[in-house]
């Protein structure tokens, strides 16, 4: 590695051995050093968890290019926290990223999703940090289109910074030519018909997680459900603190005034 270039940390949640962190390491490593951690098998859905209770394991794995690549028994906050600890004690990362995620990542998967994890993690320990998802969630999709796109807000981010408490949630919809980039806020959405329950030989129910998208808002143009549609890459700051301020004078009222 070489002082001069800057140093970026990636790690995702589909795993070290994914195609889409591959080709995200192959996107940026013209930009700097690159260093990979990454879950030793996929940990979608782990959003910001942690292993509190469990130790953990690193294992350095066959570089990609010139990137080292180690992966880590934890999640994909274990993966920056440790990358953190045990590699970059002499060099801060100037850029963290998490992805390219196989599947979408807008809307309320933001909260479930362990690629936001990851920029949420580099957030929270003050460096700029990007989370980079396609709603492809076929491995084998041609992801080369989003080349000039994670160069230019990879570079955009190293030279702009962001302000403290803010990461990006980026995300490009499953085509390979777009329409452009929309800078825009997440769409209100939930889950519907999660369950799927089916019986055992052995005499037991077992459940899987599946679920359908449902949006709450679907005349909104605003939102990163609506780019998304329209061809459009979403680009969605995203902050770290989730007070509802508008609720807070509410707040108040409702609450201070009780005597217990």
């Amino acid at each position: 590695m070489t002082q001069n270039k800057p140093f970026i940390l990636i790690s995702n949640d589909d795993g070290y051995h994914s195609p889409g962190i591959r080709t995200l390491v192959d996107m940026v490593s013209g930009i700097g050093d690159v260093l990979v951690c990454a879950p030793e098998s996929a940990r979608s859905g782990y959003s910001c968890a942690f292993s509190a209770a469990s130790p953990l394991r690193l294992k350095r794995r066959r570089n990609i290019g010139a990137a080292d690549v180690w992966s880590c028994s934890g999640t994909p906050v274990d993966c920056v926290k440790l990358a953190l600890d045990q590699f970059c004690q002499q060099r801060k990362p100037a850029l963290i990223l998490g992805g390219i995620n196989h599947g979408d990542n807008s809307s309320v998967n933001t909260h479930y999703s362990g690629t936001m994890g990851v920029a949420m993690e580099g957030c929270m320990k003050h460096i700029p940090s990007i989370a980079f998802s396609s709603c492809y969630c076929n491995e084998d999709a041609n992801l080369e289109p989003l080349r000039p796109f994670v160069e230019m807000i990879a570079l955009r981010v190293l030279d702009e910074g962001l302000p403290k408490g803010v990461c990006l949630n980026v995300n490009f919809p499953a085509r390979e030519r777009f329409e452009g980039i929309r800078v825009c806020r997440m769409a209100f959405g939930r889950w519907i018909n999660e369950v799927v329950t089916a019986h055992h030989p052995h005499g037991y129910d077992y459940h899987w997680m599946v679920g359908e998208y449902h949006n709450d808002e679907p005349q909104a143009t605003d939102t990163d459900r609506t780019a998304l549609n329209q061809g459009y890459v979403a680009i969605t700051p995203t902050r770290m603190d989730v007070t509802a301020y508008d609720y807070m004078e509410h707040a108040k009222a409702v609450f201070n005034a009780e005597k217990l």
